[in-house]
């Protein structure tokens, strides 16, 4: 058995499952990009993939993280690697588990295509809708695996099913559907449907949290993450904010081209800083 998880911190979350229950026992692979945003456009070729890498090299400068982390490494080596496997031994099966939210299902999208050949050996955890228990006792829906106790996985790993023939033929033309469109972002409306939306989708996320007085542009980060209802990553939140930044819509002081710590920002003062949040908030 094989697990593919889609976030860092469902590699750790899966291994205490295992550990909870040996019926579960296997590898653990996580698929490491973020197909929520970003250029899908010819993909599936070597020109697209490496477009898409120039496109996270960009929006990661500056960022805390090591500047070769873009490049080292790449999801179509670990499918390769997978299949493999699969290949090896003829009774292994993959299983993949997603929580209700768009960077998951991108990145089922994004496997669907090339799995399909081992169809009935490919398993699905969509835990879409689905009531769980947190620590205080109460029932919710979580959009996140993380946000799961690992003793809740026990009745989840129920809820698998194969993924049908049906599904591997029309998620496929999904995916292909998704790239063409090439939106920078992308989110969930619901089950696995997928709307493409503008690379200025989440600036009005950036602008609630920014106020008159000057703040580190690393709380402002921070504290739109926390509060955001629609999740995305925070080098692209960054990105964004630098990008409101060169539109005037956000004052500065300190070298934004530097590192996130360099620099503090501050709602532009002024009937402009006024128009440029209700303008954002009218597309939002």
């Amino acid at each position: 058995m094989i697990h593919i998880v889609f976030n860092e911190s469902e590699v750790e979350l899966m291994q205490q499952v295992i550990q909870l229950d040996e019926t579960l026992a296997g590898e653990v692979i996580q698929i490491r990009d973020d197909f929520a945003v970003g250029p899908l456009a010819g993909i599936d070729t070597e020109e697209g993939w490496q477009a898409r890498l120039d496109w996270w090299r960009m929006i990661s400068a500056g960022s805390p993280y090591s500047s070769d982390l873009v490049g080292s490494f790449d999801d179509r080596e670990t499918v390769k690697q997978i299949k493999a496997k699969l290949d090896e031994n003829p009774t292994e099966e993959l299983w993949i588990w997603m929580g209700q939210n768009q960077h998951d299902v991108m990145g089922y999208y994004w496997l669907m295509p090339q799995f399909r050949e081992y169809q009935g050996r490919v398993m699905i955890l969509y835990l879409n809708n689905l009531p769980f228990i947190n620590e205080k006792g109460h029932i919710f829906y979580p959009s996140w695996l993380s946000e799961i106790q690992p003793k809740e996985f026990t009745k989840a790993k129920k809820l698998a099913r194969p993924v049908t023939l049906s599904e591997f033929e029309i998620d496929p033309d999904e995916w292909r559907k998704i790239a063409e469109e090439n939106a920078i972002v992308r989110i969930l409306e619901g089950g696995k449907k997928i709307a493409g939306k503008e690379e200025s989708f989440y600036d009005i996320e950036i602008l609630k949290n920014i106020t008159g007085e000057w703040q580190k542009a690393t709380r402002v980060l921070t504290n739109t993450l926390h509060r955001m209802k629609i999740k995305t990553g925070d080098i692209f939140i960054m990105w964004r904010m630098k990008s409101l930044i060169n539109e005037g819509k956000i004052e500065v002081t300190g070298d934004a081209g530097k590192a996130w710590k360099d620099f503090d920002v501050r709602k532009t003062e002024g009937k402009q800083g006024e128009i440029a949040f209700e303008k954002e908030e009218a597309n939002y």
